[in-house]
């Protein structure tokens, strides 16, 4: 990942994995598909969503909840489409 650290990478994919089956299976397949083109930018924004409960999580990714105004920022707003889109 340019101008991302291999550590931050790591930290991503262990993060990636997830205790609900359907979260680790969307997250790991956008990271495939994506890793190699993320920002730093993108990884924290990726990192502010794998804070989230899975229950949580799974519930926004798949639009049944919607992040909380006030508290994400356009950046893991963006992150999330990404994610509904993996």
């Amino acid at each position: 990942m340019e101008g991302v650290k291999p550590t931050d990478r790591v930290r991503l994919r262990w993060r990636s994995r997830r205790g609900l089956l359907e979260n680790d299976l969307i997250i790991t397949r956008f990271l495939d598909a994506h890793e190699a083109s993320l920002t730093q930018d993108d990884v924290v924004a990726l990192s502010q969503l794998l804070d989230l409960t899975d229950t949580d999580l799974l519930d926004y990714i798949l639009g049944k909840k919607e992040l909380p105004v006030g508290e994400y920022d356009a950046a893991a707003r963006a992150m999330l489409d990404r994610l509904r889109q993996a």
